[in-house]
């Protein structure tokens, strides 16, 4: 049970005559970096949360047991602390199909960490998609992750992974840090 989104992104932004666009990763484009980019920095973007509210039915959970992974809720004065990687348009080939259960590209504006601000693109798996669990409480969604395993391994290594790269980049995420809490 995938929901893909691979040829709605394909038709949701026109890169001709674009040579490279930047790209804010909050989960796992943090640290499986299996793309090529051209530069890469610490980045935030305002008015959003990262919460394991969405489903993962092809990558670390199946359709019968999905695994929960992160998306962003749209929240006011909230900040997202991630990683900014500039890419050639034709990388979207590759991430489209890696994001294609329920995600969607956005356009956001993303701060940098000496300031300067730029237009990027982001991945969101909105709360109308298929795959969208939506909250839970910490120790139930800790719990769905400790039990989940899809095609790229244990979803616990997914949070793990997760944690261990927002801690490198100076992140306190309350949210992330409880389930890893209540994960070990």
């Amino acid at each position: 049970m995938s929901f893909s989104t691979i040829e709605h992104n394909r038709r949701r932004q026109n890169f001709e005559g674009i040579s490279s666009v930047w790209l804010f990763g909050y989960g796992s484009l943090i640290y499986k970096v299996d793309f090529p980019f051209l530069e890469k920095r610490p980045a935030t973007i305002t008015g959003w949360q990262r919460r394991f509210w969405q489903g993962s039915h092809d990558h670390r959970g199946t359709p019968e047991a999905p695994g929960r992974v992160v998306t962003l809720i749209e929240t006011p004065g909230a900040r997202c602390k991630g990683m900014a990687f500039r890419v050639s348009p034709d990388v979207f080939e590759q991430l489209d199909v890696r994001e294609k259960n329920g995600y969607l590209r956005f356009s956001t504006p993303m701060e940098f960490d000496n300031g300067a601000v730029e237009d990027g693109l982001v991945y969101i798996a909105t709360e109308d998609n298929p795959a969208f669990l939506g909250p839970a409480t910490s120790e139930d969604i800790a719990r769905q992750i400790a039990r989940s395993i899809g095609p790229s391994g244990p979803n616990r290594d997914y949070l793990l992974n997760l944690a261990e790269a927002l801690r490198a980049l100076g992140d306190h995420d309350a949210h992330v840090f409880e389930i890893e809490d209540h994960l070990r």
